[in-house]
């Protein structure tokens, strides 16, 4: 057993006010949408990627599965931005999403993620991915999160 941290949050000097959300372990998934930027903006969370050609459809658009990959990922980051859970044991229960326009490559995109409720062991959440200045909208979202159970006493 290791006491390396799953994920290292530290501020992103080449963009100030953000801050890098990256796995320790660079061989999980989450390592496939490249790096990841995230900020609390008030009640949002905005998680950010840059899209790559390995994420494109045959239409050169940012593909359905990537965008839906980018969104599971990016409810844990907003909900450890909120301070809501840590990483390794949450769960996401269901993902609702309806794609809305299509995702340019190599133009930052941008899930601006709310929680719209929280009890003993869940998180409601929703939210829009957007692209570009005017923030034309990609897809809309909806999910549960069913955080960790507490961790028994040691003893």
């Amino acid at each position: 057993m290791t006491d390396t941290p799953h994920f290292l949050d530290a501020e992103d000097p080449a963009n100030p006010g953000w801050r890098s959300w990256t796995l320790s372990d660079p061989t999980r998934f989450n390592t496939l949408l490249g790096p990841m930027l995230y900020r609390v903006d008030g009640h949002l969370v905005r998680v950010r990627i840059t899209p790559e050609r390995r994420h494109s459809n045959l239409q050169d658009n940012v593909h359905g599965g990537a965008l839906l990959g980018f969104i599971d990922v990016a409810l844990f980051a907003a909900a450890r931005g909120f301070g809501l859970i840590t990483a390794g044991t949450a769960v996401t229960l269901d993902l609702n999403t309806q794609f809305i326009g299509g995702g340019r490559i190599g133009a930052p995109i941008e899930a601006q993620v709310e929680v719209l409720k929280e009890t003993g062991r869940l998180l409601f959440l929703r939210g829009l991915v957007v692209q570009g200045d005017d923030e034309a909208k990609i897809a809309a979202f909806s999910a549960t999160i069913r955080k960790p159970s507490p961790k028994p006493p040691k003893g």
